[in-house]
């Protein structure tokens, strides 16, 4: 079966798609790669005890998984059309973008299972902490809240 022959516009449209797809993918794995590198300074904060640090680490994290998640909104009907546009011939490209982002979201997923369990560990370390804080105050009555009689009426007198 002879494929009919494609018009200078259809190729235009077809490498304009092809190259914003690409494009999409290659953002997608910048982020990737800026989520992996925050992961990571957010373990050394955990390791250090930084509070402060954690908790910008943890809303650059909240802004780059948004990010994320809107360019893969834009990638799923990218691709879709790609696949339209090139059915059965893979872009030599493509495909090896989309395995770079595959093992980062797996790298992602390790060290943020990683920061996790770092995380749970100094909560129990935290709390067995607190736990074992003596309050010296903890059984004294106060001086305020005492049954004795005391005096309530004062004679002044000039």
């Amino acid at each position: 079966m002879a494929q009919p022959e494609l018009t200078q516009e259809v190729l235009d449209e077809r490498i304009a798609i092809l190259k914003r797809f690409r494009q999409l993918l290659e953002e997608q794995r910048r982020k990737f790669r800026d989520y992996l590198v925050v992961l990571e300074k957010q373990e050394e904060a955990i390791e250090r005890d930084d509070v402060d640090v954690m908790v910008s680490h943890a809303e650059l994290e909240q802004s780059i998984i948004s990010e994320i998640y809107t360019i893969q909104k834009v990638i799923d009907p990218f691709e879709q059309l790609y696949r339209d546009v090139h059915p059965g011939v893979p872009e030599a490209e493509i495909p090896k973008l989309q395995t770079d982002l595959e093992t980062l979201k797996t790298q992602v997923l390790q060290q943020n299972e990683k920061n996790r369990e770092l995380l749970k560990t100094h909560m129990q370390a935290l709390r067995q902490k607190v736990a074992g804080i003596n309050n010296p105050y903890a059984n004294r009555a106060s001086v305020y809240a005492s049954d004795k009689h005391t005096a309530s009426i004062i004679d002044i007198q000039q």
